[in-house]
């Protein structure tokens, strides 16, 4: 019994020394980061909207880090090269990924990719998102969320729906909504959303799913008609347009929002000093109005909150392509 119970302590021992060890190593490896350039990877051309979110923030991670940041445009495949990129990456605090919802928790349900992004990267930080619109062209009578429901139960031949490209989160927003109508309504899909909008103009197109940033001009101008906001709460942009949920649609939820990861690995100490840092920065209400002028509605979500939101999306798309019976991949 003696002899027993002192080999437990010395068991315990053990354990307590390595796992100070680890920690120390851990701690260590935080304070000698950075030791280099931090390569931020966004797995598209730039110019883009993750691009411009970045900038606001660049500056003053550079000031904090005392480290250069930059931005490697890596683009091809709706971004699954990138974010490939990121998951062969060594996990030494040096290479992050930015990228938005497809990347995280639609592309994976569609494409056969090699590799399972939220298994394989570690969040680090929410940056933003932005709410998706319905919005309809001149030649749609509907004023109201309903009304247009109504006109696509009593005759869905008559409507189809454009988006920038399948699989895209505006192609799923429509997507959703047609499947609450039976699937009544065609799905165009163009190349870019600026080919999208002059087809509506046109009224080739009866109704899609954009962000504001897209169509705002139009919208602005009168030309297309915004019937309902898809997000939680109303916009500060357009305070006179309801949410889908105070329109009697609360399934339709769907947002662009933006998420900087790190390879799977990624000392946690740098994780969180990173996200801290970010989510410091973006508590300067400039830089909350700039991306509010964007049309990003601020998230600054820490690890961990990221983390369920990511999983909570993938499930929400995986579920809504299964049913929809969307197929880009060949099988």
């Amino acid at each position: 019994m003696t002899t027993s119970n002192t080999m437990t302590r010395r068991q315990v021992g053990r354990v307590a020394i390595a796992a100070g060890m680890a920690a120390a190593t851990g701690s260590a490896l935080a304070q000698a980061w950075p030791s280099k350039t931090i390569r931020i990877v966004y797995p598209y051309a730039g110019g883009g909207v993750g691009d411009a979110i970045f900038r606001l923030l660049e500056q003053g991670l550079e000031q904090r880090f005392k480290q250069a940041f930059f931005i490697e445009n890596k683009a091809g495949a709706g971004g699954n090269i990138g974010t490939g990129d990121v998951v062969r990456a060594a996990p030494d605090g040096h290479t992050f990924l930015l990228a938005p919802t497809g990347n995280y928790s639609v592309n994976q349900h569609l494409f056969k990719l090699g590799y399972d992004p939220l298994a394989q990267l570690d969040p680090v930080v929410a940056l933003a998102d932005a709410p998706l619109l319905v919005v309809v062209s001149p030649g749609v009578t509907a004023t109201s969320l309903k009304q247009l429901s109504d006109q696509v139960r009593a005759n869905g031949s008559r409507f189809n729906y454009g988006s920038p490209g399948a699989g895209s989160p505006s192609h799923l927003a429509g997507a959703s909504f047609s499947l609450m109508h039976g699937n009544a309504v065609e799905h165009i899909s163009f190349r870019g959303t600026a080919p999208m909008t002059q087809s509506m103009l046109a009224n080739e197109v009866q109704m899609a799913f954009p962000t504001l940033l897209a169509v705002g001009a139009q919208v602005k101008a009168g030309k297309l008609r915004p019937l309902a906001v898809l997000s939680k709460q109303r916009i500060p942009e357009l305070p006179d347009v309801p949410t889908a949920a105070e329109a009697g649609f609360p399934d339709l939820l769907f947002g662009n929002w933006w998420v900087l990861s790190a390879p799977k690995g990624t000392d946690p100490a740098v994780i969180n000093r990173v996200s801290t840092e970010i989510r410091q920065l973006m508590a300067d209400p400039e830089i909350k109005r700039k991306l509010v002028d964007m049309g990003q509605v601020p998230l600054a979500y820490g690890p961990t909150e990221t983390a369920a939101f990511m999983r909570a999306e993938s499930t929400k798309y995986k579920t809504l392509i299964e049913r929809s019976g969307i197929r880009l991949d060949p099988q």
